[in-house]
């Protein structure tokens, strides 16, 4: 139940976005260059566009060599943008993929399924990176950590930031006993390399595809902190991405927004961020799922 809670809230959130963003605005997602260049040149999700016409029925999930899952739509297994087989390690992410199909309506919006894209880049590895280099990439997010970087004026924004990012500095360096810190300087702190060897030893012991999913939930949030935080529970979607804007929200607080925009922004980025966390822990799942949550 527990999954198909997070998996109904991810859907629900996907087609908010589909429904509220205008078909010209669109092409202005951004997308980190090295995790989702996939989705939209996918061969049998589509081709380089971001909305297709549906073109099956019914998706099927079925267990193949090795143990592997694997997706059909119309008994047609689906395959990777690189044309590899799409396999996943268990029933639980095989299961959440399938969601992301069954649930697309006339029109497949290729944007919004950020968990096959997730699984499309584990499975192609299209920068062909090992574990050591995702982890070392992984850890350069901590040199340039968003709450790291305070400002020293005005008064209210520096109160802001000390009243609502320092409880999540304070709980990540008690977690895993390691020292920090904030600076107002542009260089930021100086990060004791005690903590980089302690965090490195913590990402280590994540599988390829989890920490495919962490370091995509990284670049979203812009922060090791964060993410840690929202890994771990100790923060939910809408916390650590209200976190990672604090002082975009501050700015719109005096100036004001583009109200649709500013809406869009933060639903796509809670979706992002959302289908990162789901996939992190789906990947480490092993154990297999007894009851289908897809039902005819």
């Amino acid at each position: 139940m527990h999954y198909c809670i997070m998996l109904r809230s991810l859907v629900a959130l996907h087609c908010r976005i589909g429904q509220t963003v205008l078909p010209r605005q669109r092409h202005h997602i951004q997308r980190h260059q090295s995790l989702i260049p996939y989705l939209q040149n996918a061969k049998c999700s589509g081709s380089a566009i971001t909305e297709r016409r549906k073109f099956y029925k019914d998706v099927s999930i079925s267990q193949g060599e090795g143990g592997l899952y694997e997706i059909s739509l119309d008994r047609r297994k689906l395959k990777t943008p690189g044309g590899k087989l799409f396999t996943v390690p268990n029933e639980a992410l095989a299961i959440a993929v399938a969601t992301e199909w069954d649930a697309q309506k006339d029109t497949l919006k290729f944007y919004t399924m950020h968990l096959t894209t997730l699984c499309n880049t584990a499975l192609d590895n299209p920068t062909h990176r090992d574990k050591d280099q995702m982890i070392t990439a992984a850890l350069k997010f901590l040199e340039t950590d968003t709450i790291c970087y305070r400002v020293e004026e005005p008064s209210s924004l520096v109160e802001l930031q000390k009243h609502e990012w320092d409880p999540a500095m304070e709980w990540i360096e008690k977690r895993y006993n390691v020292v920090i810190g904030s600076s107002s300087n542009i260089l930021g702190p100086e990060i004791p390399q005690e903590t980089n060897d302690t965090f490195r030893q913590h990402l280590s012991s994540y599988n390829f595809w989890a920490l495919t999913g962490l370091e995509y939930v990284i670049t979203q949030l812009k922060s090791v902190i964060l993410s840690f935080g929202l890994i771990d529970r100790h923060l939910t979607v809408e916390q650590a991405v209200l976190l990672s804007r604090l002082e975009e929200e501050y700015q719109i607080q005096y100036w004001g927004n583009v109200e649709w925009a500013h809406d869009y922004d933060m639903y796509e980025l809670r979706a992002r961020t959302a289908a990162g966390a789901l996939f992190v822990h789906l990947a480490s799942e092993s154990s297999t799922v007894k009851r289908k949550l897809l039902q005819d």
